[in-house]
């Protein structure tokens, strides 16, 4: 069993890091990777998810719990600034968003797409992404024409999960997952299980491009959007199913490596979460620390709730309750590796 591509060290590609406010502005928090993408949450305050990445630009922030559009706050937030190393983000204490405040015990998820955006024509739109074909994750930013479209990834693969904010206006998230098809999305602001609608032409993506209907969420005309595209790559990432089956000895997931990171939905319940588990805020198992992607709710700290084993090969439910387990429900994931199940050298990821 062989991982090509640097996947040996998934930390290359995705990283969770921990920090505490300070309150002072201009802060470094370094990190072993350059990220692209930044998703920040104050675990112990009902704070607002704050999502950052290259592509859109210098402070510009989008909140995955709420339908707002792109707001700009400035200096709050950056990219390596003067004085710092590359593998860091800056931030202040603040007063549009809290990334700083005293005290504050914080998370931050990174991920790593291809730095400086290239213009894509494989499309119908011309898009202009930042792409990491290793690691199977691009950031791809466009306009709508509000004609029915194309719109190009750069990832070279089929994309398994594609997320879409409108950044010019108030709208939903809009999230394709394989596992529900081309013929359904579901809102990643929301609990909502997931809808029929024809959002996506009725088409998968290819390995070239998404397809887009004309509906608000993705093709305004004249709108600005952007879209996080994944696509699974081995020992790294995957993107799947399970059933619940409604016992505390829930399913056993296959991933094929070690979880560093765990984002779950129920796709057929109503009124379930978008529960987001990692082993920094859980070093150790069950996994309880549960912060959810749709709700500005502090992280969810109590056992027997939201319990997920991380083992050596994949994830195991240790919880009956609905947001998880509810019997012949389905659920969706997206997880990162913090080890692959095997290196190409022939190492094998040890259970915790």
């Amino acid at each position: 069993m062989s991982y090509t591509n640097g996947l040996d060290k998934p930390s290359d590609y995705f990283e969770t890091k921990l920090y505490t406010g300070d309150d002072t502005n201009n802060r470094e928090i370094s990190l072993g990777l350059t990220p692209d993408l930044t998703w920040i949450k104050a675990r112990n305050v009902a704070y607002g998810h704050i999502l950052f990445d290259r592509i859109r630009g210098l402070g510009f922030s989008l909140n995955s719990n709420n339908t707002n559009a792109d707001r700009n706050v400035g200096s709050e937030f950056g990219w390596s600034n003067s004085g710092c190393t590359t593998d860091s983000f800056t931030v202040d204490r603040g007063s549009n968003e809290s990334l700083n405040e005293s005290g504050r015990p914080m998370v931050a998820w990174n991920w790593k797409a291809g730095g400086t955006a290239s213009s894509n024509t494989n499309g119908s739109i011309t898009s202009s992404v930042s792409a990491n074909q290793d690691a199977g994750f691009s950031i791809v930013s466009y306009t709508g024409t509000g004609s029915n479209a194309t719109v190009g990834h750069s990832l070279g693969t089929v994309p398994s999960m594609v997320i879409v904010k409108r950044r010019s206006n108030t709208e939903n998230w809009t999230v394709y997952h394989n596992s529900i098809g081309n013929t359904k999305y579901l809102n990643l602001d929301t609990t909502d299980s997931a809808t029929t609608f024809n959002l996506w032409q009725n088409t998968d993506p290819t390995s070239s491009v998404f397809s887009i209907t004309t509906h608000n969420r993705l093709n305004a005309n004249g709108d600005t959007y952007i879209a996080y595209c994944f696509s699974e790559k081995k020992g790294y990432s995957k993107f799947g199913s399970y059933t619940g089956i409604g016992n505390a000895d829930g399913t056993f997931v296959y991933t094929g490596f070690k979880p560093a990171f765990i984002m779950q939905k129920s796709s057929s319940v109503s009124g379930t979460g978008w529960h987001i588990l990692d082993v920094e805020r859980s070093p150790s198992n069950s996994n309880f620390l549960d912060i959810s992607a749709n709700s500005s709710g502090a992280e969810f700290s109590g056992s027997g709730y939201r319990n997920i084993d991380f083992l050596s090969n994949g994830f195991k439910i240790r919880v009956s309750a609905a947001d998880l387990n509810q019997s012949g429900g389905t659920y969706i994931y997206m997880a990162f590796a913090e080890n692959p199940f095997v290196t190409s050298t022939g190492i094998p990821s040890c259970a915790r």
